[in-house]
């Protein structure tokens, strides 16, 4: 099982790194690509057709920020289920993030994304590792555990308060 993980810019690879992060820590394979769909639109497009061919990736998680058309654009180019995360820090806009999760929520029909709130990478990788664990046992022993401390966690946290 394999997730990519794109981002639209150098700037949001601190974002989406809290996406390895996670997905990391419930042993998923996953390679991040930095590749602007404005800028670099048929890199982008070459690196969709190489996934589709090798037809090894489960999920593909992307992250960008302004008009963020880049979760978009990918969906249109491949049947693999995409998860969008908007992205806004304070060298790329002034909307507060609100433009890029517009442009993902929008997506005309028959292009779904499923989409996170703004820069919450940690989210997108949780959606992929419980839309993973429906096929993968050991996923989903993973993510049952995860959850049981988490549990855990917030009932002693409450205890403590």
């Amino acid at each position: 099982m394999k997730v990519l993980i794109f981002c639209g810019s150098q700037s949001d690879k601190k974002i989406m790194n809290i996406a390895e992060n996670t997905l990391n820590k419930f042993n998923i394979e996953n390679t991040t690509y930095i590749i602007s769909a404005h800028r670099l639109p048929d890199v982008l497009s070459d690196k969709i057709k190489e996934i589709e061919y090798e037809q090894k990736t489960d999920l593909i998680i992307a992250g960008a920020g302004l008009s963020a058309h880049l979760p978009g654009i990918i969906a249109s180019k491949t049947i693999i289920p995409v998860i969008g995360v908007p992205i806004y820090n304070i060298d790329n806009g002034l909307l507060g993030g609100l433009d890029a999760t517009i442009s993902i929520l929008q997506m005309p029909k028959g292009v779904p994304v499923a989409t996170v709130g703004i820069n919450n990478a940690y989210n997108a990788a949780l959606l992929a590792v419980h839309i993973l664990s429906i096929k993968d046992k050991n996923v989903k022993t993973s993510l049952i555990k995860f959850r049981i401390e988490n549990t855990k966690l917030l009932m002693k946290q409450i205890k403590n308060n």
